[in-house]
């Protein structure tokens, strides 16, 4: 079973940035399309980003684009989120996962963004 954890979130004020982490038990993540979701509060997950297992194709959702940054390195096993400009709106709790059926989730990690 693959384990992943989720880090880097915080508190940050409006316009700030912060860099998220996913780390996968195994090797496995690095042959996989991975995505990061996000759960604001009372609100179902949402996919955020996707990145190809090659790193050569990167999918935005509108509400992030050309704020987030999704990006990985397979040799550490880990890929990224970086997000820049942040909003109030973008307050939630974030994941990763691999896209189509999720392996379990983890604890991921709390971004609060305060006005």
């Amino acid at each position: 079973q693959v384990q992943l954890v989720e880090s880097g979130g915080g508190l940050v004020q409006a316009g700030g940035s912060l860099r998220l982490s996913c780390a996968a038990s195994g090797s496995i993540l690095s042959v996989i399309t991975m995505g990061w979701y996000r759960q604001p509060p009372g609100k179902q997950r949402e996919l955020v980003a996707s990145i190809d297992r090659y790193g050569g194709t990167t999918i935005h959702a509108d509400s992030v684009k050309g704020r987030f940054t999704i990006s990985r390195v397979n040799a550490k096993n880990t890929v990224y989120l970086q997000m820049m400009s942040l909003n109030p709106e973008d307050t939630a709790v974030y994941y990763c996962n691999r896209l189509g059926p999720s392996w379990a989730w983890g604890q991921g990690t709390q971004v609060t963004v305060s006005s």
